[in-house]
């Protein structure tokens, strides 16, 4: 029986190439962003606040990421859970958990490596941002 086992972890370089491509993708827009990556343990990889985007986009862009852990884009996180009571009462009181759009999964394969959180513009400017950074894995 094996006492360890290995995972695949995105890397310092491809967070990094993320968050410039969602930066870009937010300046074709005209939209400021903050943008967060992190690794599949949730901590913080790759992060960056554009000129201009909310202060309070900052804890918003980290949450959305950490929730898409989960495995799937956070603007699906509230429907997977509203027909499970408890667990609806539960992780909505948890700190880090954003159910609205912005947030995605970094998978390699099946396995989730990290996540992606974009804030500062509507769900939908959000959620197109983070597209533009997962566009480099496919």
């Amino acid at each position: 029986m094996a006492n360890t086992y290995e995972k695949s972890v995105i890397s310092f370089d491809l967070a990094h190439q993320m968050v410039g491509a969602a930066a870009a993708k937010a300046k074709e827009i005209g939209v400021p962003q903050v943008i967060a990556v992190i690794d599949d343990t949730g901590y913080l990889k790759a992060f960056a606040r554009m000129d201009g985007a909310p202060l309070m986009c900052e804890e918003i862009a980290s949450s959305k990421a950490f929730t898409a852990l989960f495995g799937m884009p956070t603007e699906q996180f509230f429907d997977a859970l509203k027909g499970d009571a408890s667990l609806m009462a539960g992780l909505f009181h948890r700190p880090r958990i954003a159910a609205f759009g912005g947030g995605l999964p970094i998978k390699i394969g099946n396995a989730v490596v990290g996540a992606i959180g974009v804030s500062g513009g509507t769900a939908a400017q959000d959620i197109e941002c983070a597209k533009a950074a997962l566009a480099l894995i496919k």
